[in-house]
């Protein structure tokens, strides 16, 4: 008697299930896997804004924390709106997904163009910040910038390829004591009255200025690159574990609710212990210093910041594959890129994404400065498409509660819009050129890609069920050796197969057959 409990086959699909979930994402691991890069973010983006509004003075920096605010209010419109993005887009592909269905394709692969250029840089920048920061610390490694840079990326690289599961449990640990020793920074300084110690060094010069709508447009803007990564989660829905929408979305209020507590910590603790730029010194260390003193402590957050920094390349390595296997499924990318081996890996897209950023990284030496410029502008641009395709898409739907949820993305369209067109101009001649010229070009790219591929699809289609092949008279070539009777055979069999009959024979100068 069959056991007609479980349809037949039904503890085998299980089992099959569960083994992939196995190399599949949780919170916590997406949080360490995708999530670096935002996380990273605030070893650099306070002080971003701290140097733009260090060139006003006292009255500039006491601007930090509401500027800070603002930034952590453009952070919660993205969280709720990726949030939908997951939901709505169970498949990843993040803006590009959103864009391409309820904008066009056109605007899909402006999208996608910006994400992937975003990913490069982000890999490159986070690299060439964790090196900095390790130079800085043990100058004696200074001439090696580049080799170093090189090798952190080989390791990454190596992780990715044993599957993203693998890599995100290996930096979990970091992630863990970068967060742990930040929060931990947080709550001793408010818990201060006064600073523990004062960094001493030589102020950064900066062309004296006032407080105006300018200055805080620019300092707004630049510290938004703390805003970079927000979307990787949404990108890679796939990867999480099942029920994936729901752990994707988790994981990315815990990555919000995070990013943001870690940010306005450290505004406040900026304007209560008056910390402004100093020369060869971070304004996190500056903090750090502040609330731990110069002991122990500080010098493991600083090693935590160092640690993670250049790991936040991961988030790419998380995000950007799955984008390209989408670009590739719709016929935008070559159909390698959607090759996925046996650990969930998209390996093309990891080679790709590690052999670009292995030429940024050796055209600037190692250098983050000469990347940063270039950095922050795209995502921008991919936040700004994603909320305006939800728009629309809610307005289509018309689903309970559609109307304050198209107001919400319409909201934060309109300032990422902002964010994107202040950002552009404010680094325009500090290399943002090179970013306005690369995102049409790689559209121009993918457009051509697909056009091939149409092309192709044409030609492979089945014949018409009333078409005939049209005749053709072929033309028989045959090699003559000799003058034999096994040739006159040999042409005689040839005249049967068609009319043009060629006998050719290859002799040397001054000989006959």
């Amino acid at each position: 008697m069959i056991d007609t409990r479980f349809p037949a086959g039904g503890a085998t699909a299980r089992g099959r299930n569960e083994r992939a979930d196995r190399n599949k994402l949780t919170v916590a691991t997406g949080l360490a896997g995708l999530s670096l890069d935002a996380l990273a973010s605030v070893a650099y983006g306070p002080e971003a804004v701290v140097l733009v509004l260090a060139a006003a003075g006292g009255a500039g920096l006491g601007m930090t924390l509401p500027v800070t605010l603002a930034i952590a209010v453009l952070l919660a419109f993205l969280v709720a709106s990726y949030r939908q993005v997951i939901a709505v887009f169970p498949e990843g592909g993040g803006a590009y997904a959103v864009a391409k269905t309820h904008l066009g394709r056109r605007a899909g692969l402006t999208a996608a163009a910006s994400l992937v250029l975003d990913y490069v840089l982000n890999v490159a920048v986070s690299i060439a910040a964790g090196v900095a920061a390790l130079t800085s610390a043990i100058p004696a490694l200074l001439p090696w910038t580049l080799w170093i840079c090189l090798l952190v990326l080989a390791a990454v690289t190596a992780l990715n390829l044993l599957g993203i599961a693998y890599s995100a449990r290996t930096f979990m640990l970091p992630t863990a004591a970068f967060v742990i020793s930040i929060l931990t920074v947080i709550v001793v300084g408010l818990l201060r009255s006064a600073p523990a110690t004062v960094a001493q060094g030589e102020a950064i010069s900066t062309n004296v200025t006032t407080v105006g709508a300018l200055l805080l447009l620019k300092a707004f803007s630049s510290g938004c690159a703390a805003l970079t990564g927000v979307e990787a989660i949404a990108n890679a829905v796939p990867s999480f574990r099942r029920p994936r929408v729901r752990t994707a979305q988790r994981t990315e209020v815990a990555l919000g609710a995070l990013l943001g507590v870690m940010l306005l910590g450290l505004a406040v603790l900026i304007e209560k212990f008056e910390v402004h730029p100093i020369e060869g010194t971070t304004v996190l260390s500056q903090v750090t210093e502040a609330a731990l003193g110069g002991g122990v402590g500080y010098y493991l957050v600083q090693g935590a910041t160092v640690v993670l920094l250049a790991l936040a390349a991961n988030t790419s390595f998380g995000g950007l594959p799955t984008l390209l296997r989408l670009l590739a499924d719709d016929d935008c990318l070559p159909h390698r890129f959607a090759a996925r081996s046996g650990r969930e890996v998209y390996r093309f897209g990891v080679l790709c994404l590690a052999g670009t950023a292995a030429l940024l990284l050796v055209g600037s030496g190692g250098s983050m400065n000469a990347l940063v410029p270039l950095f922050a502008i795209g995502v921008f641009v991919g936040f700004t498409l994603a909320q305006a395709g939800l728009v629309r898409h809610w307005r289509e739907v018309r689903s309970p509660g559609w109307k304050w949820r198209a107001t919400l993305n319409g909201c934060g369209a309109a300032l990422t819009a902002i964010a994107a067109v202040v950002t552009t101009a404010m680094k325009f001649t500090e290399g943002a050129w090179l970013v306005t010229l690369t995102l049409p070009a790689l559209v121009a790219a993918m457009e051509w890609v697909h056009r091939t591929y149409r092309s192709s699809a044409v030609l492979r289609r089945p014949p018409e069920a009333d078409s005939d092949p049209d005749p053709a008279d072929p033309l028989v070539v045959v090699p003559v050796a000799e003058v034999s009777e096994a040739i006159r055979e040999t042409l005689s069999m040839a005249t049967s197969l068609g009319r043009d009959v060629v006998a050719v024979h290859v002799t040397e100068p001054d000989r006959s057959v």
